[in-house]
């Protein structure tokens, strides 16, 4: 983490005071639990949380509250601060990159023990590979992009804590599922400084699907599947990303709730 608080995300269902872990000088809850770190080809994990049973259960009460474990960054984060929703091309270029269209939206809420309430201003990063594998404005021994900037960009929460972004279906390299990035911190007029990192997932069997269309077929079947990333493994469970599917132009919307305990 750069220089800022870390925290974890918590889902509150009546929760008492007690209830509530917090993190204090500067220790992250995955330390105070003692979790493992895992490791991939290309990615390095950092310590995961596994909540406690109780608060394992779903809310009615506060829907929007929803533990997520921390994951690793990973090598590829870039903080461009490229402010935009559609994260698809390259500005340098125009060049929109090819995959099933995917909109993204994350609703972030602070945990309190009796409420749920919007972050309003948190910046929101997203960072993933093209359906070839590879990232943008990286340097990597199968591939340099240095300078391109596609599949990546921010955006600012609303009042109601939301973000929107449009991009593609990621693809897939040796060592890794399908995933995307993205990191939640305290924008300029942020009382307290904070940052939560960790990344989404999706379903097997959804990935299979999408990935017999273009441009994915192209390549050779993918060689790591959920159960198999280490790094899924620490938590990826809890961060799969429900998909629904446009029956008419075959495009995928996702909507991902969180709750951080910024106590």
């Amino acid at each position: 983490m750069r220089n800022h608080r870390n925290f974890s995300a918590f889902q509150a269902f009546n929760m008492r005071r007690r209830d509530i872990l917090r993190v204090t000088g500067g220790v992250t809850i995955a330390s105070l639990l003692g979790c493992r770190d895992q490791s991939s080809n290309r990615d390095q994990s950092s310590n995961s949380v596994e909540p406690p049973d109780e608060l394992a259960q779903s809310s009615p009460d506060f829907p929007g509250c929803i533990v997520r474990p921390q994951q690793t960054e990973g090598p590829y984060f870039v903080d461009d601060r490229l402010n935009r929703s559609d994260i698809r091309s390259d500005p340098s270029s125009g060049i929109e990159k090819e995959g099933v269209l995917l909109r993204l939206t994350f609703k972030i809420n602070q945990v309190s023990p009796d409420a749920c309430l919007p972050i309003k201003g948190a910046i929101v990063d997203i960072w993933h590979c093209d359906a070839k594998g590879v990232y943008s404005d990286a340097s990597d021994p199968n591939f340099s992009t240095l300078g391109q900037k596609f599949l990546r960009g921010y955006q600012i929460a609303d009042a109601n804590g939301s973000v929107e972004f449009t991009t593609i279906y990621p693809g897939w390299y040796p060592g890794r599922t399908t995933h995307i990035h993205f990191k939640i911190r305290g924008g300029e007029n942020s009382q307290q400084s904070y940052e939560f990192t960790s990344q989404l997932y999706f379903e097997d069997t959804l990935t299979d699907q999408v990935f017999t269309h273009l441009p994915y077929h192209t390549r050779e079947q993918r060689t790591t599947r959920n159960d198999q990333d280490g790094i899924f493994r620490g938590g990826g469970d809890q961060l799969i990303l429900k998909l629904t599917q446009d029956q008419t132009s075959g495009s995928y919307t996702g909507i991902f709730n969180i709750g951080l305990d910024m106590t």
